[in-house]
């Protein structure tokens, strides 16, 4: 990102013409006070996958699972963040990323844990995003709906052999 003058103007169009590399620098977010005890850095670009809390907004201390990063727009979709159109149907509303902060990282990709320098072994299997998340919880066995059998699925049928046509006709 190539430092721009001060003038207001081109400020923004250095803001509206930016390459999406720029725009990656530019929706980073301030993480989280352990996280920066622990990762040794202030801010990271926002990616598909991170936890954020809001800061400001109807959506204040809410933490969410970022679902999209829109970088034409500079703004972040999140889960079960929506509002609800005039037609009564839910809608996401994008965040900006100035009302954002980190408070768990997507670590399962070895370039970004490059980047923190975080070894393989400080990672937890939650970070990797192999175990989901703890709030989750399995739904009891009764609880599940089972298929009935119009919707189960059909066992693949084998092709006739020269051996059925032969029975037949016996």
């Amino acid at each position: 990102m190539a430092s721009s003058p001060h003038s207001p103007r081109r400020q923004r169009k250095a803001l509206y013409t930016a390459t999406t590399f720029e725009r990656r620098r530019r929706m980073t977010v301030p993480l989280s006070r352990d996280l920066r005890r622990r990762f040794h850095a202030r801010a990271l670009p926002v990616r598909k996958g991170d936890t954020v809390r809001v800061l400001s907004g109807s959506f204040v201390g809410r933490e969410e699972r970022v679902a999209k990063v829109d970088r034409r727009a500079y703004a972040v979709v999140l889960d079960n963040v929506t509002v609800k159109t005039g037609e009564d149907k839910l809608k996401p509303l994008p965040i900006r990323t100035s009302h954002l902060v980190i408070t768990r990282l997507n670590l399962s990709d070895a370039w970004r844990r490059r980047v923190l320098q975080v070894a393989d072994e400080d990672v937890t299997p939650e970070e990797r995003g192999e175990v989901p998340e703890a709030g989750v919880e399995a739904l009891p066995a009764e609880a599940t709906p089972a298929l009935p059998p119009a919707e189960a699925p059909a066992p693949a049928a084998a092709p006739p052999s020269d051996d059925d046509d032969t029975e037949d006709a016996a």
